[in-house]
């Protein structure tokens, strides 16, 4: 007896299978993690060196040469870039696809580490930073700006009240605040004045390096009490850094705010965000690999009306971008797919075969299918998303083809007068190998062979903002 008769002959069996197929199917649409493109592999790691003051060529000769030689001979490298600008050295790592990127990860580091007691002493410890083909975007991007607060007050908040609360909040993978400007004493130093007092910018960076510090006194403990000590050796403010005596040389004190302007500003100037036109500040939301970003999404946007009822009065925010927009469209324009898809098969079987009892079997068989196939992707690890939609709405075709050339085989042993059940095994048998065989075929030839990325090439450059258009833009300064 085969395979086929085994559920023709035992009707409850087969609605059992299906009944845990549909259930199975079910459960696996609700665990299964939602996302925009698929989870790609591709790794890039990042070693840059900062060696502040030093040229492009002694960047490139005392940073970039040795690290190169060292992280080259590490194993699942596809090809190396390197950078050497004016005090900075920028190597880019490109792992071989389906690397184990943590294997990669550690072989770098212990490469690293052989060269670093080579490498100038005035150079910065190597930054080792790793970056999945995931992290390129976000989920979501928003932006805040306002028309009273400055840039630094904008950026001040978002860390303290905003960052917290969205980081908190479950799936969400990180929070990153970009084109922020971080409070910081800037110091302007001018030249004229210090070649006549003969002050160089190394004198002054010494003297700040000694006057602005934190310490760590401990405590002191006697017989009966004990006392925690605080020495306040940092500066708080602007007018303390300009009281700061840079030199003194015959009873004549030069004070830091002579040679200088000292104002409270940002860390750095080197990019530009902006909204509506107005300056702006974005914060990116990115999602675990493993969530479904339609409910992390979601659940931001719940989030949102506490969080702008709670800030200062004159910031605006907004979201900018959400990629499960597409994504729900995408899921719509499926479902719709499928619901004319079954209009037509349930259409075109009737008249042709003027059968209710023929009709209902692709109404069935339809649902089922797609549903277990669910239930696959899960186990296989597959994500729902553009491609596996895609997918799904090509196999309603391999479906429909295998129900119709089954129903109308049957209904040909019904025409040569054999009973229903003999006409149901015949049909059957005959056609087990052929479906199964037309099937694969099918399969094979709408498998695509590869894929191209669609940011590959905005992610190149120094600058790598989230979108452009005539909204939201980002530019480097």
């Amino acid at each position: 007896m085969k395979l086929t008769d085994l559920f023709i002959k035992r009707p409850v069996l087969a609605v059992v299978v299906n009944l845990v197929i549909l259930i199975a199917g079910l459960q696996s649409i609700r665990t299964l993690a939602v996302r925009q493109y698929p989870r790609s592999d591709i790794a890039v790691i990042n070693v840059t060196t900062a060696y502040v003051g030093a040229s492009a060529n002694l960047v490139r000769g005392f940073i970039t040469t040795p690290l190169e030689r060292v992280i080259a001979s590490a194993d699942g490298i596809d090809f190396l870039e390197s950078t050497s600008a004016q005090g900075v050295s920028t190597i880019t790592v490109h792992l071989k696809l389906n690397y184990d990127t943590n294997a990669a990860l550690t072989q770098i580091q212990s490469k690293v580490a052989q060269v670093r007691n080579t490498l100038p002493p005035e150079a910065e410890a190597p930054i080792i930073d790793l970056q999945t083909a995931d992290a390129q975007f976000a989920a979501m991007y928003i932006g805040f700006a306002s028309d009273v607060l400055d840039q630094n007050q904008i950026t001040d908040y978002l860390t303290r009240v905003v960052q917290p609360k969205l980081s908190a909040i479950s799936g969400v993978q990180r929070a990153d605040i970009l084109g922020d400007r971080t409070f910081a004493m800037r110091v302007w130093l001018k030249p004229e004045k210090m070649a006549a007092l003969r002050i160089s910018a190394s004198d002054v960076r010494d003297v700040l390096a000694r006057n602005n510090y934190l310490s760590a006194l401990g405590r002191t403990k006697g017989s009966m009490v004990s006392v925690n000590l605080i020495a306040n050796t940092d500066l708080k403010s602007a007018e303390e850094f300009r009281q700061i005596v840079v030199k003194e040389e015959n009873g004549v004190i030069v004070r830091l705010g002579e040679i200088a302007d000292v104002v409270l500003g940002a860390e750095n100037y080197d990019t530009d965000v902006r909204f509506s036109g107005q300056t702006a500040t974005f914060m990116g939301l990115w999602v675990l690999p493993t969530a479904n970003s339609l409910e992390i999404v979601r659940r931001v946007r719940e989030a949102l009306p506490d969080i702008q009822a709670q800030m200062p009065a004159g910031i605006r925010a907004a979201v900018a971008y959400d990629s499960t927009v597409y994504i729900e469209n995408a899921i719509e324009e499926v479902l719709k797919t499928l619901g004319e898809t079954l209009l037509i098969v349930i259409v075109v079987i009737y008249l042709f075969l003027g059968s209710v009892r023929a009709v209902m079997i692709p109404v069935v068989a339809i649902p089922i299918s797609l549903v277990g196939a669910v239930f696959l992707m899960l186990v296989a690890g597959f994500s729902l998303n553009l491609l596996t939609l895609l997918a799904i709405v090509l196999s309603v075709g391999l479906v429909v083809d295998d129900a119709i050339v089954m129903v109308e085989n049957v209904e040909r042993h019904l025409s040569l007068g054999q009973r229903p059940i003999e006409a149901a095994l015949a049909a059957a048998r005959e056609l087990v190998g052929p479906i199964i065989a037309m099937t694969i075929t099918l399969a094979t030839v709408y498998t695509p062979v590869a894929i191209q990325d669609p940011y590959a090439a905005s992610t190149r450059g120094p600058c790598r903002g989230p979108w452009h258009s005539a909204r939201w833009s980002w530019s480097c300064g």
